[in-house]
């Protein structure tokens, strides 16, 4: 995206010079409208115990000065890059600047039984990976 969105300003830039753009084009109007969007929240992952169930709580805090609305959590647990399961929490409203708490358990058979092989030696390692995502509402 990065390519085409500079094709399109040095494209724009030299038609501007020589006299002849009027109106940018709706791709080049499209392409500036795919710019990030702001970053309100910032995370810190916390892992309990992980064997055969996980405990992972998550500490949101949001860095905007507006205040966020239905905040939800979900957390996906990876053990050797297979995925163990997934589970979700309510957070609810965050205000500015302010830090709320959210965590689940996971606890699948999938992961009872990879506990099990990594018990009797089956696997050679035990590495876990959280991945979380917070989705929420707000009003600038």
């Amino acid at each position: 995206m990065n390519r085409r969105l500079a094709g399109v300003l040095v494209a724009l830039s030299a038609a501007t010079s020589l006299g002849l753009a009027g109106q940018p084009s709706s791709a080049t109007v499209s392409e500036s409208a795919e710019v990030s969007a702001p970053k309100h929240l910032r995370q810190k992952i916390y892992i309990g115990r992980c064997k055969d169930t996980c405990k992972i709580r998550v500490r949101v805090t949001n860095i905007s000065r507006t205040n966020l609305y239905r905040a939800r959590l979900t957390v996906t647990l990876r053990v050797n890059g297979h995925k163990m399961g997934t589970c979700r929490d309510h957070i609810g409203d965050i205000r500015a600047r302010r830090v709320k708490w959210g965590g689940c358990t996971i606890r699948t058979d999938k992961l009872d039984g990879y506990w099990d092989r990594w018990e009797y030696g089956d696997l050679s390692r035990w590495y876990t990976d959280v991945r979380t995502v917070v989705s929420y509402t707000y009003y600038s």
